[in-house]
Order: structure tokens, then sequence, then C-alpha cells
């Protein structure tokens, strides 16, 4: 007996519609809470049955895919963004059963947009780098909030000085701050140093990491990537073989430039930014070294930022970086991947 199923997950509950493909019968139920053991009991019914489950890659997919496994059952993971349009834009009702029975018909007629389930390692090594990545984020904005101080009372800004280096600390102290504006300065210098406590210990293991794993040893072989960047690419990237070229490579990592055109008219092309932030991090530090004279890439760099500038020019090789890190992976084949 075959069974088909839609879940639409929630934090409060989880709705399932199912159809048995032998009898034709359609039933519904609802999971709630929406936790690990609920859905262990909801599952063990069909752990008898072959099941085909699709829902979306939302927050909390992860455990719930892991009990489809447990059971046997064939995963299907829809990106809901193309989910959603799938539904087209006519007006109707949407609901949580309308959702759940959308994705159960689209598996059922093979047009659901599938997301790709990572291994467990690969999930991990992701969550690593995001945490990573949210860390640097942070950084810089408190680096901006002192930066937007200093302005706000008139202070001037000097080029070519790093407000957290020795010198630059030394040139905080030294400037005549009222006392709410050294109080801004100092509680964003503290946070500062608690974010690097955190980030440097989580640097190092991801450098060692990528000296271990085949297929970050491999990405570092391509000039500009180094070991942090090359953790991020293979984590955000996953495996290359999923793509069918390196074009929808880079339009998985929001790299690709949206254009609107219509007949005549054609409005100004601008990133997507439909991807991973940190793989467009990652990528775009490694571009920042075209510009040296021993770089492949430096004469392909200064024909671009003559015509674009110096930004656009690291984007276009960001994305001639993404397609070499495409190939790459995809000759390396199941060794990319494998858990250091």
């Amino acid at each position: 007996m075959t069974i088909v199923m839609g879940l639409d997950q929630h934090r409060a509950q989880i709705t399932a519609e199912w159809v048995d493909t032998v009898t034709g019968e359609v039933c519904r139920s609802r999971v709630a809470p929406a936790h690990r053991e609920s859905v262990r009991r909801f599952l063990a019914r069909f752990e008898d049955h072959e099941l085909e489950v699709a829902l979306e890659a939302t927050t909390g997919w992860r455990f719930v895919v892991e009990e489809l496994q447990r059971v046997g059952a064939s995963v299907h993971l829809a990106e809901p963004a193309e989910t959603a349009a799938r539904r087209g834009r006519k007006k109707r009702a949407k609901t949580d059963r309308a959702d759940a029975r959308l994705l159960r018909e689209l598996v059922m007629v093979g047009r659901l947009p599938e997301s790709w389930i990572a291994p467990d390692h690969i999930l991990d090594l992701r969550a690593r780098v995001r945490l990573r990545h949210t860390l640097i984020d942070e950084r810089g904005e408190w680096q901006q909030r002192i930066h937007a101080v200093l302005y706000h009372h008139g202070c001037p800004h000097h080029h070519g000085i790093g407000l957290l280096t020795g010198t630059g600390r030394e040139w905080l102290q030294s400037l005549e701050l009222p006392a709410t504006a050294r109080e801004q300065v100092t509680v964003a210098l503290q946070m500062i140093g608690a974010v690097d406590a955190q980030v440097a210990p989580m640097d190092k293991e991801l450098r060692a990491y990528a000296r271990r794993q085949p297929g970050c040893k491999a990405l570092m072989g391509l000039y500009g990537i180094g070991h942090l960047t090359a953790v991020t690419i293979l984590a955000e990237l996953g495996d290359a073989r999923r793509f069918s070229s390196s074009r929808e490579a880079v339009r998985y990592s929001g790299l690709d430039i949206t254009v609107y055109q219509s007949d005549q008219r054609r409005a100004p092309g601008h990133l997507s930014r439909q991807g991973p932030p940190a793989l467009r991090w990652a990528l775009y530090e490694a571009a920042q070294s075209a510009h040296r004279t021993s770089s492949p890439d430096r004469d392909y760099y200064l024909q671009a930022a003559e015509r674009l500038g110096g930004n656009r020019a690291c984007l276009a090789v960001a994305r001639k970086l993404l397609k070499r890190s495409y190939h790459t992976l995809r000759e390396l084949g199941d060794g990319a991947l494998q858990p250091a």
C-alpha cells in the first residue's frame, strides 16, 4: 500500500493530508504540539506502509525529516517560494489544509520544486558557518555604531586607521566625548570583544576542518579561496551534482542579475540575493584578491572595474569563482562531501 502525504508545518501544529493510492481514500490529521515525540507517535501508524511525504523547507523541517526517515519514508523537501508560485495567482482560500493538499498533489503529478536534503554532517557544518557569519555581522554592526556616535558628535574621521587596532583604540581614548557618547563607545568595544572571544575558537576549528576535508582542500586550490571561505562554500553549496550547470549554481547563490524587460523597455538589473548570504559573503571575500598582480583574474577585474566600478567587478569575479567551485566539487563526486 502506497501513501502520499503533504505536511504543512508550524510551530504550534502540523497539518497532514494523505491519500491511499490504492483505494483513493483521502484522510487528514493534525499533530499538536509540533514536537518530535508528537510526530513520532503520529508516524507510528505508517511504519508498515510505503510512505511518500512532502513538506516545505521552513524552520523546523530537520527533526520532521529525521522522524520520517526513521519509519522508512521517501521524503521530498519543497522550496517554499517556488511552491507558493505553483499555487497560482487566482484568489482562493489559503488554509493549512489547502497548503498540505497542494504539496500532496504536486508530489503526485511530479511538479514539486524540491530542495536538497543535506547529510547530517553537512547540516551541522552549515549551522556552524552560519553562526560565524551572524557573529561577524553583529561585530560589524557594533563597529558601525561607533562610527555613527563619532560622526554625531562631530569627530573627524581618520581614513586608513582601523578603530579596532591598537592605534585606533588609542585614538578613541584620546577623543573628548560627552559621558553618554563615551559610554556608547565603551559598550560597543566590549561587545566587539565578546564576539571576538566566540569567533576565535570557532575559526580555529573550521580552519582545522578545512585542512582535513577533501572538498575544502580542492577548493583551496583556487586562487583567493582560503580555509574559512572554502568551508563556507562547501557547506552552503553542498553537492554540486544537483545543479545541471554552473549557471544554476550562480542562481542558487543569489549572485545572478535579475532583469525585467518588456518590448523595448528594460529596467536596470540588480542582484537577486535569493540564496544563502554566507555563500555570497565567502565568494565576495575571495574575489577581493583579484586585484593582486599574481591573480589569474587581474586583467578581467581591471577591465570590469574600469567599466563598472570596483564592487561590481568583484561580484563578477565572485561569479567566476563560484563556477570554478562548482566544477571542482562536481569532479570530486562523492569524495567532495566526505566528513573530515
